[in-house]
């Protein structure tokens, strides 16, 4: 893949956010992961698949995933060096792929995948189940569970109620999720996500984008970042402020609030 001229320069800052704790702005530069950034680049137009490190592909890790109605996804890299002095990378992707948490050769997500699926998988069926009787779609099983909650039939009062339980729901499990992100910081202070999150309101994916992936890999593994990387791949997403190929700098949205407490102590060798 050529180099993208909309790509920065070795000195741009990949990430910075502010730190309660230091009262200042910490920061990352990209650094020497942009030549490692071509080179992943060039490893998936290859492979055609994110897998690539397998000796066998799994269908749902194939890329012509980011170029369907799923549209594109955001991957970055990370160049470290251990403790040894020896240098190296990881790689990230934003959020599931696929509805996967983990593929092999790429770091893992903050929380813990199994205790994700522990907590959410009842509680989103039900909200799924609420949902079909709410759009007059809802199975007998469906129907059963709405008449245990809030009687029947549904007239409008109790469709309002019953809506209202399943916002409540979501509000639950949202924060039940939330709590499974435990951060790491380069001093090695550990803290739960929306103790440490500098904006009102925990978005929807906070924690599950490359740059915190990779920073609580190198924190938990006691490596030191030289630099991060950030792109897109796959199909423009619907308002057309992501493109194919194009580096982007951590969100300010979900990133910057929590990434002050992530950053902390990176600099104090």
């Amino acid at each position: 893949m050529k180099e993208n001229p909309r790509w920065p320069q070795d000195d741009f800052r990949a990430c910075f956010a502010y730190c309660a704790s230091c009262k200042v702005e910490h920061e990352l530069r990209v650094g020497p992961a942009r030549r490692v950034a071509q080179i992943l680049c060039s490893q998936l137009e290859t492979s055609g698949r994110m897998d690539f490190e397998s000796t066998q592909a799994h269908p749902d890790f194939s890329l012509e995933y980011l170029w369907g109605s799923a549209r594109g996804q955001m991957l970055g890299v990370m160049s470290y060096e251990d403790a040894a002095g020896k240098r190296g990378w990881a790689k990230a992707f934003s959020g599931q792929y696929n509805g996967h948490w983990e593929i092999p050769g790429w770091v893992p997500p903050v929380l813990d995948p199994e205790s994700f699926w522990d907590i959410s998988a009842p509680v989103d069926a039900q909200i799924k189940a609420v949902s079909r009787v709410l759009r007059n779609e809802g199975s007998e099983e469906d129907c059963v569970l709405t008449k245990k909650l809030v009687g029947w039939p549904l007239t409008t009062e109790r469709k309002t109620e019953l809506a209202a339980y399943r916002k409540r729901l979501s509000q639950e499990l949202m924060h039940d999720i939330q709590d499974l992100y435990v951060l790491r910081n380069f001093r090695g202070e550990e803290s739960l996500l929306r103790d440490v999150f500098l904006a009102k309101g925990i978005p929807t994916g906070a924690g599950d984008c490359c740059a915190p992936k990779l920073l609580q890999y190198a924190a938990k593994h006691k490596l030191r970042p030289l630099g991060l990387c950030e792109f897109y791949w796959g199909r423009e997403n619907r308002s057309g402020s992501r493109q194919h190929g194009h580096f982007y700098a951590a969100c300010k949205e979900k990133c910057q609030p929590l990434l002050g407490f992530m950053l902390c102590g990176l600099g104090d060798d």
